[in-house]
């Protein structure tokens, strides 16, 4: 499909909408996701970004994605930072997520729960789960830069009710869903 081309519904009945890219971004509104903070420490202080295209890689040896669109900020500063942690929040973390997805916002915060591990990296110690990474490749794609980490180390914390992202907004989603 080109930019100029028309979205079209399965049953093949065209979509108003102006270009493959609309159409490309109504598709992801409707596609629910993991929600995770990804940190690291910089020359200037802590960073971090909420994301919530985190996807596993492989499982051995263990490894990671996740995509950002700038190299700049707080994405730069991860990029440049020899680790990371990128951590699976819970529906707890909602605020939390709510900070590090705007410019401006109050961010490691006494109240927000932070501390550090040893090797230097923010933590936020009551996330359901935290991996420590390093940047193994960066690839170009477009306006944004597809990031693989390998994990070294894997921080288990309690169960919560998961946190997702759709259309524009965190959802929770609790255990004692039934299974399909």
């Amino acid at each position: 499909m080109t930019d100029a081309a028309t979205a079209r519904r399965s049953t093949g009945t065209p979509i108003a909408t102006t270009s493959t890219t609309d159409a490309f971004k109504t598709a992801f509104r409707g596609h629910p996701a993991g929600v995770a903070l990804i940190t690291s420490m910089a020359p200037d202080g802590p960073v971090g970004l909420t994301a919530s295209s985190v996807a596993s890689v492989s499982a051995e040896p263990p490894a990671i994605s996740f995509s950002v669109t700038r190299a700049t900020g707080s994405a730069g500063g991860l990029l440049a930072a020899e680790s990371m942690l990128v951590h699976f929040l819970g529906a707890q973390h909602v605020d939390v997520a709510r900070a590090f997805a705007r410019s401006g916002q109050p961010r490691f915060t006494p109240e927000q729960g932070w501390s550090h591990l040893e090797t230097g990296e923010p933590w936020l110690s009551d996330a359901p789960a935290a991996l420590r990474c390093r940047t193994l490749h960066v690839v170009q794609v477009g306006g944004s830069s597809l990031v693989v980490t390998e994990v070294l180390d894997v921080f288990l914390g309690e169960e919560a009710p998961s946190l997702l992202y759709r259309d524009r907004g965190f959802i929770r989603l609790d255990h004692g869903v039934a299974e399909l």
